[in-house]
């Protein structure tokens, strides 16, 4: 492998590239099934043991993961969303099929893949310098000591994987660097990297003054960013869709009285990093409790069904399949089809945007910090790059529009930008 990396370990999506002598920088290409990808899905599956087999098998990751849980005929127990965890003090380790995995553990899975496969492409050395992309705020932090305490664990993963050296920078930094390549004039440049557990926005001044005098921390204004991105936005469709068809706001009776399904579950549900956690004897005798006494029991029992046979990811393609028709629709179908399982429903834009609105607000309450505290004017700003997974997302575009002009919008490869950024802030370094 050459001497740096960067790579955009995410919660959705990750990806690696290497940086060159020349100062270029190419993407590793992953196999998913026939096709060759630029991304990696951040995902990790546990298969379940066969009958009579004398070993657990090994963990899988990324596009295997996928394939391997769609072909199993018992489901073993798919990951996802996993950085969403590295805040979270509550998360010490799992148990999977018998054995303890912290989440170092479960992080050094993806991220040596990607070193794996980065190596096999390009050659070289055993271990590189790896520049390493992370959120302005990392998914649950409420202190800047739950951040250093991420950074810690998201470091300790990248070791493990067999980086010699690693540091970090804020993904929307390394969405400037790319995004400054295109340029020959300068610009005062405001970044909007939408992933799956966070949006992240950085002031920044680019072009070929800034190459000239090398990069320097005064040229960045200033950073923001919230925990609402791609994921929150799948929680709508799940809470508003899926969840009333699975028992939400249904009833039980219990020593006479009527009570609701526990909504707790519900929350669950509809976090694709929380879905798998449902699956306890606890709360599995809960809902058996429940679908004795329910009113609507062919609800439940399709919530027991979902749970207990792992069926997040299905449900996540089914959202993630009328997300993206109503990027490019006013209506788009809600398809779900398993044995025990049917919803089809038509969703529309209107009512998905407002299901959104409030995460929309507070996206745009973000980018207004950042403006106010870097004492910038919209009409100041040249341009906006948007980049990320939920940059399509017709309101969020339209946010933007409004604020600063659609004719000052930017955007373009938008899955791996980050990762092509952090190479070049790795051949900067």
């Amino acid at each position: 492998m050459h001497n740096v990396v960067g790579l955009d370990f995410g919660t959705t999506n990750s990806a690696i590239a290497v940086g060159k002598g020349d100062g270029s920088v190419e993407l590793a290409l992953f196999r998913d099934g026939p096709n060759l990808t630029k991304t990696f899905r951040s995902i990790l599956y546990f298969p379940a043991k066969e009958r009579g087999a004398d070993k657990q098998p090994p963990v899988v990751a990324g596009p295997d993961a996928i394939h391997s849980y769609l072909d199993a005929e018992t489901k073993g127990r798919l990951m996802l969303s996993i950085k969403s965890y590295l805040a979270s003090r509550l998360f010490t380790h799992t148990q999977i099929y018998g054995r303890s995995y912290t989440i170092e553990d479960l992080v050094s899975v993806i991220l040596r893949r990607l070193r794996e496969v980065a190596r096999t492409q390009f050659g070289g050395a055993a271990a590189a310098h790896a520049v390493v992309g992370r959120p302005v705020v990392f998914s649950g932090a409420e202190k800047p000591e739950d951040e250093q305490f991420a950074l810690g664990r998201l470091r300790a993963a990248a070791e493990l994987a067999g980086f010699d050296s690693v540091s970090f920078e804020f993904e929307p930094i390394a969405a400037a660097y790319h995004y400054e390549k295109q340029l020959d004039h300068d610009e005062l440049v405001l970044i909007g990297d939408f992933g799956g557990g966070t949006s992240d926005f950085s002031l920044i001044r680019l072009g070929p003054s800034r190459r000239r005098e090398g990069h320097q921390q005064r040229h960045i204004l200033g950073t923001e960013g919230l925990p609402i991105a791609g994921d929150t936005f799948d929680s709508r469709v799940m809470t508003n869709v899926v969840a009333p068809r699975l028992g939400l706001g249904s009833q039980y009776i219990s020593l006479g009285k009527e009570l609701r399904v526990p909504v707790w579950i519900y929350t669950k549900l509809a976090s694709w990093h929380l879905m798998s956690f449902l699956n306890t004897p606890d709360t599995m005798n809960v809902l058996k409790q429940v679908k004795a006494q329910a009113v609507e029991r062919e609800k439940v029992e399709a919530l027991i069904h979902v749970i207990k046979d792992n069926l997040g990811y299905k449900l996540y393609r089914s959202v993630e399949a009328a997300k993206v028709g109503l990027t490019d629709g006013e209506t788009a179908g809600f398809v779900f089809n398993d044995a025990q399982v049917e919803i089809e429903e038509y969703v529309g834009r209107r009512a998905f945007e407002s299901w959104i609105r409030p995460d929309v607000e507070a996206i745009a309450g973000c980018v207004e910090r950042l403006l106010s505290r870097c004492q910038v004017a919209a009409a100041d700003v040249d341009s906006v790059f948007l980049t990320g997974g939920s940059s399509f997302v017709p309101a969020v575009r339209r946010l933007f529009a409004d604020r600063f002009g659609a004719d000052r919008l930017r955007s373009g490869e938008e899955l791996t930008t980050v990762a092509k950024g952090l190479a070049l802030c790795a051949l900067d370094r």
